[in-house]
């Protein structure tokens, strides 16, 4: 017969090594068998409610990852983005995560992150999933990183998004015709139209 902690240990297992508090109730972990697991040193607070493994290996991107699991809607978007893509030398000291309009808030005070409210349409555009550690991460692709870093030129610094365009353009593979059409999602094309024929 299972325990209460092998039970646990396996349903962690199988959600990556990682659960939120309301995932592991739904699951059958009662509230008790997680604190003593927390108190014997078996798992880790990640933050508020959030907890893992210890006995799996470090993780890769640790902010990338507990943001994914603590608000699964938010979409990794420009300076993170662009790090995460290797299109910057900038090392982002907050997690840039994008949300539709019509989000709440979230309560959140660990890692830092940097709210941008989307609306519908470029919210929903240019979405890649990447498994992190086992766990999806929901981050813009290139193209629509670059639009909406040209978009938020004024916060993210115009230097930053000519230093990734420049970086982007060198790839093999880059398509400045896919960056446009999400310019025009975005509703900047006319405006970024001469950056982009500048470098061609």
């Amino acid at each position: 017969m299972k325990t209460a902690a092998h039970h646990a240990r396996e349903t962690f297992r199988h959600h990556g090594g990682m659960l939120r508090t309301t995932e592991a109730l739904r699951s059958g972990i009662h509230r008790r068998t997680l604190y003593a697991m927390r108190d014997a040193g078996e798992i880790e607070t990640l933050g508020r409610g959030l907890f893992r493994l210890r006995a799996l290996s470090p993780l890769a991107d640790p902010d990338l990852v507990t943001v994914a699991k603590r608000i699964p809607h938010g979409i990794v978007c420009l300076i993170s983005a662009l790090a995460f893509h290797e299109l910057t030398t900038q090392i982002p000291h907050v997690v840039h995560l994008a949300l539709p309009r019509t989000a709440r808030h979230p309560q959140v005070k660990y890692p830092p992150l940097r709210i941008y409210w989307f609306s519908a349409e470029a919210y929903k555009a240019g979405v890649e999933s990447h498994t992190i550690d086992h766990i999806p991460v929901r981050v813009y692709d290139p193209e629509k990183t670059l639009a909406d870093c040209f978009k938020y030129r004024n916060k993210v610094g115009m230097e930053v998004f000519l230093e990734a365009l420049h970086a982007y353009r060198r790839r093999r593979k880059s398509n400045l015709q896919k960056v446009l059409e999400y310019a025009k999602v975005c509703r900047v094309e006319r405006l970024l139209r001469p950056y982009l024929e500048a470098i061609v």
